[in-house]
């Protein structure tokens, strides 16, 4: 899903892009290696990549879910905004990085529900806290909080949220294309 607008912002490199964009340019390229072409269109605006590459890197670094978790949240909320850039990369991630089972992902990316009870309560929750912006019933709640998540990962789902939010919006009004690498997982 994109947006009927495209944006006309030219991309931007280490070589071409202003001061305060290769700035943050270059901390992305520490953080993953290289310049995704999400980071090259966000990037037209400093503040925007340089929140979302903090955010990302505190969910990461701090939210207490494990790497297969986190990939749960990703995926649920770039599937529900329907970023097919941000779903293809976090399935790639999930899959050689995150060591994300199969069926897990297979699930996350259908839509369908997850064998693994612990991660089908995060993948529920995370569901409920995007279709009801941040209003969870108490038993939705509830049933988060059984399946041995705590208080503060609630608030670690609303940073992915925002996180995630922030990518995938800008990716609709660019139409950003997949990168090479993760070019397999692209949404059909």
């Amino acid at each position: 899903m994109t947006a009927e607008t495209k944006l006309t912002l030219p991309t931007q490199t280490l070589e071409n892009a202003p001061a305060p964009g290769r700035k943050v340019l270059e901390k992305a390229k520490a953080q993953v290696g290289f310049i995704p072409n999400m980071y090259a269109n966000m990037v037209n605006s400093p503040g925007l990549l340089d929140t979302y590459l903090d955010g990302y890197a505190r969910f990461r670094a701090e939210s207490g879910f494990t790497p297969i978790e986190q990939e749960v949240v990703f995926l649920v909320v770039s599937r529900a905004n329907g970023c097919n850039y941000c779903t293809a990369a976090h399935s790639m991630i999930a899959d050689k990085m995150s060591k994300v089972p199969a069926d897990v992902l297979q699930a996350l990316r259908a839509g369908t529900p997850i064998a693994d009870p612990k991660l089908a309560a995060l993948a529920q929750f995370t569901q409920v806290m995007f279709d009801t912006r941040g209003r969870p019933a108490a038993a939705g709640t509830q049933a988060f909080l059984a399946a041995g998540y705590g208080e503060r990962q609630a608030l670690e789902i609303v940073l992915a949220m925002a996180v995630k939010t922030l990518s995938n919006y800008a990716n609709h009004l660019f139409h950003t294309p997949v990168d090479d690498m993760f070019a397999a997982y692209k949404v059909a």
